[in-house]
């Protein structure tokens, strides 16, 4: 069993929301550290400890950021982690299900995120000779869930 750190230059906690029931919008939070217990000879052992800056969000645009980030959402002044802790994983072929406890805006609750597993792989001397993993996590939630229920009614 090994402990693998985040590397932050190379990880982003990503996200895709409906906006107005017609639009998508993209966003990534791009501050993020934690580590990762994994032996690549058993996949079962994945855990992954992992916290995200919530005032490093990033749609794009710079005025839905700063409401993003307002109490009406992630409240970043009250609340700056957002994080995740695992309880178990389930391998399965290349990767697998990853339980654990999501915190989000001062609330925790369990959710279940697939993942995929790349590597370990060696990279070149030039790039720092570290062996290296990959992993591709995804989820769905619900903000309301993490009290975040601003909303409009349109008309």
């Amino acid at each position: 069993m090994a402990t693998w750190r985040i590397d932050p230059d190379h990880s982003v906690a990503a996200f895709n929301v409906v906006h107005m029931m017609i639009a998508h919008v993209r966003g990534q939070f791009n501050r993020l550290n934690g580590s990762v217990l994994f032996d690549p000879a058993d996949r079962s052992t994945l855990a992954l400890a992992v916290t995200i800056d919530a005032a490093s969000l990033y749609t794009g645009i710079a005025q839905r950021d700063q409401h993003l980030c307002s109490p009406d959402f992630f409240d970043v002044a009250t609340y700056p982690v957002i994080s995740f802790h695992s309880t178990g994983f389930k391998a399965s072929g290349d990767g697998g299900r990853l339980a654990g406890n999501l915190t989000i805006h001062g609330v925790t609750k369990p959710i279940t995120l697939d993942i995929k597993l790349s590597g370990p792989v060696l990279s070149p001397e030039a790039m720092g000779g570290e062996t290296t993993i990959g992993i591709t996590a995804t989820a769905s939630i619900n903000r309301e869930e993490f009290n975040m229920a601003w909303n409009v009614a349109h008309g």
